[in-house]
């Protein structure tokens, strides 16, 4: 790669990267795998830097890529399969409102199927039009719509379901 084309791109990351990992965190609820997401997204953005530098909006690519590993990462068997009954002695993760939105409504979230969740959140989190979220997640506008509608229909049930939980405690 060529000195500007790695100028530029340590530009990209260095102002992107927080905007990314907060988007990451929306998607899979977990500073430490928003990170990873992040960090692997980056590297794949390396990879093609000099070519999505010179066609057009990187931000848009930068977000499907980063959609595209959470989803990937989503369908790994070993993390189905991951137990966690241990403490890990570190650093205590940052909370739900380092990312701007409230604790409840971010376990609701967990509860919403992936596309559904990640439609949610380019929409309302991220603040992308119908067009840009259907490019991100290659499919048509009707089906961001849908998916948007289901999504937000998802996360009321959640969010009741949550309150009736914590009313019974």
């Amino acid at each position: 790669m060529r000195a500007g084309d790695e100028a530029g791109f340590r530009e990209f990351a260095r102002e992107r990267a927080l905007p990314l990992r907060r988007t990451a965190f929306l998607l899979c609820g977990d500073w430490h795998l928003a990170e990873d997401l992040v960090q692997v997204a980056l590297i794949k953005l390396h990879r093609v830097w000099p070519k999505v530098a010179r066609t057009g909006p990187v931000d848009n690519y930068a977000r499907q890529v980063l959609l595209r590993c959470w989803l990937d990462e989503r369908r790994r068997p070993w993390r189905r399969n991951e137990r966690r009954d241990g403490v890990v002695p570190e650093e205590p993760q940052p909370d739900a409102a380092d990312a701007g939105i409230s604790g409840d409504l971010l376990r609701a979230l967990a509860g919403v199927p992936p596309k559904q969740r990640a439609a949610v959140v380019l929409r309302y989190c991220a603040d992308l039009p119908v067009a840009e979220v259907a490019k991100a997640l290659r499919c048509s506008e009707g089906t961001v719509r849908s998916q948007t509608a289901r999504g937000l229909e998802a996360l009321r049930a959640e969010l009741k379901r949550l309150e009736a939980a914590e009313r019974s405690v």
